[in-house]
């Protein structure tokens, strides 16, 4: 997906803890998109969240937020759709199409 983008610089966290750390040794970038799966090892996806709540302030808001998920539980869904800092959810798998369009309105 990386490729297909051509984004750069992009990092890829391999669960949400290792996310939260990068964030939190790179906040003087900007802005950032975050692509955000629910289900990751270590610290899932609303996990990640709780604590992207306890960031500062001038941080959160150079961030957004995307979730990804192959969920189908309508709770977890209504619950991602509810949080104040995703900005989209998209089941997977998704067009690569939606994703571009996202990082150019972003």
């Amino acid at each position: 997906m990386k490729k297909g983008l051509d984004i750069n610089p992009a990092y890829i966290a391999n669960n949400g803890k290792e996310g939260m750390n990068w964030i939190l040794k790179n906040q003087n970038l900007n802005p950032l998109i975050i692509l955000l799966d629910i289900q990751m090892p270590v610290m899932n996806g609303f996990e990640f969240l709780e604590e992207f709540d306890r960031l500062p302030e001038d941080v959160k808001e150079k961030i957004e937020i995307f979730v990804l998920s192959s969920t189908l539980d309508s709770d977890e869904i209504k619950k991602v759709k509810e949080n104040k800092y995703v900005t989209d959810f998209w089941n997977k798998p998704f067009r690569l199409e939606i994703l571009k369009n996202a990082f150019l309105s972003a």
